[in-house]
């Protein structure tokens, strides 16, 4: 027998997909069984009173449900204690993350650690966490988002920004996907232009490392079923999300920039998020996201034009993008027929066999069109944090084995000096 993998598994959180289905949320908890309800969001969408018809659908349904309204934008170990402590003394049964990525993986872990002993430490990636598996199913959780963006509903890990560590992590296993996604295009209508465009591009991330990932019969085969990793390679089934997600949000995301209230183009992306939450899911991302961590991580300098409030730090989506183009040229040589096909998705157009530079000069493109930053020294980089940048980057193993092909710390370093 082959010293690789032969098997991969298909799983997926099941979504109920399309205008007002947050409106349903209520119904979906009771029918888990759920009698009260922590609903974790943050002060943004809480102020602007998105999340109330949500709220009272949930209490007419007959649940009670309390609001935790202290998610960071980008959740931080300090935001994700409180909701972990609200978590633990409030006798919840059921959990709803209502929001961005943000809130949903704040939730993600809220209900982790008030279904099972232990603190955030203890679950996060090695080697900054013990990496300690999580021992079981959590109580019942939802992910509701609000941005069309990070696919959060759908996957099965939560990122969290460590300012000690100057870097971001997370906590990965298949018991934090959400019991059900419940995603409603309506809630994305008033998503400012700037948070757009930072989603929108991590969408497209997120289908394009999936689709570009090492193939999951390339891997070395695990020595027991409990030993495949949640990121286990492209297959045949991750591709099929990718390319959605890749074909809806080429050109969903430019129309959703020209016009907010474009309810097709909202649909689009939407649809999109989700798709490229199943597709990373199985399949994993590699080196933009694994970039991106220490990118996010590192300095709280820069703050974002167009984002609500005062906080300085680089969005999720901006933090991978940034690298993207330098990241697909370094892995084009091992996969030039997907990495062809990507490009051909994203742009609608067709690509010339002999074009290897196609996909990144097409994000190049699209990075410019709806306004993101040209570079790292845009958001505060210069050559002395190169150093750090590549360290910080070198402890993502897990996404980092995903790679088409071997990833050094050389190569990291020229994938970053080369996103200047």
């Amino acid at each position: 027998m082959s010293a690789n993998e032969s098997i991969f598994t298909v799983a997926g959180t099941p979504l109920v997909f399309g205008p007002g289905a947050a409106l349903e949320t209520g119904w979906h908890l009771r029918q888990a069984g759920v009698t009260r309800a922590l609903v974790v969001t943050d002060p943004q969408l809480a102020a602007i009173g998105l999340i109330d018809p949500v709220v009272e659908a949930i209490r007419a349904a007959g649940v009670e449900a309390e609001v935790f309204a202290e998610s960071g934008i980008e959740p931080s170990e300090s935001s994700v204690a409180l909701a972990v402590e609200a978590a633990r003394e409030g006798g919840f049964d059921g959990f709803v993350g209502l929001g961005g990525g943000s809130s949903i993986d704040t939730a993600k872990i809220a209900a982790l650690l008030a279904t099972h002993p232990g603190g955030i430490y203890d679950y996060l990636n090695a080697p900054i966490g013990k990496g300690t598996p999580v021992p079981g199913p959590l109580l019942p959780l939802f992910g509701v988002p609000t941005t069309g963006g990070t696919g959060a509903e759908a996957t099965t890990v939560a990122i969290i920004d460590l300012p000690e560590h100057h870097v971001k992590t997370g906590i990965s296993h298949a018991y934090l996907r959400p019991l059900l996604g419940i995603v409603d295009p309506d809630l994305t209508l008033t998503t400012p232009r700037a948070v757009t465009a930072s989603v929108g591009l991590d969408v497209l991330c997120h289908a394009i490392e999936s689709y570009t990932a090492i193939a999951y019969d390339a891997r070395p085969r695990a020595a027991t079923p409990d030993g495949r990793p949640p990121y286990q390679g492209a297959n045949p089934v991750s591709d099929v999300w990718s390319e959605q997600a890749i074909r809806l949000a080429g050109g969903g995301l430019r129309r959703a920039m020209a016009d907010g209230a474009d309810r097709g183009a909202r649909n689009d992306m939407a649809l999109a998020a989700s798709a490229a939450g199943r597709a990373f899911g199985q399949a994993g991302v590699h080196i933009p996201h694994a970039c991106s961590y220490p990118i996010a991580g590192l300095k709280h300098e820069w703050k974002p034009p167009g984002y609500p409030g005062d906080d300085r730090f680089v969005p999720h989506g901006i933090a991978v993008v940034l690298t993207a183009p330098a990241s697909f040229r370094f892995t084009e040589r091992a996969a030039p027929e997907r990495h062809r096909r990507a490009a051909e998705l994203l742009t609608g157009h067709a690509v010339d066999a002999n074009d290897h530079d196609a996909l990144p000069r097409a994000f190049e493109e699209l990075m410019e069109a709806v306004g993101a930053p040209a570079g790292l020294r845009e958001i505060g980089y210069g050559e002395d944090d190169l150093p750090e940048l590549v360290a910080g980057a070198v402890k993502q193993q897990r996404l980092l084995v995903c790679a088409p092909c071997p990833v050094t710390d050389g190569d990291l370093e020229a994938i970053l000096r080369a996103s200047l």
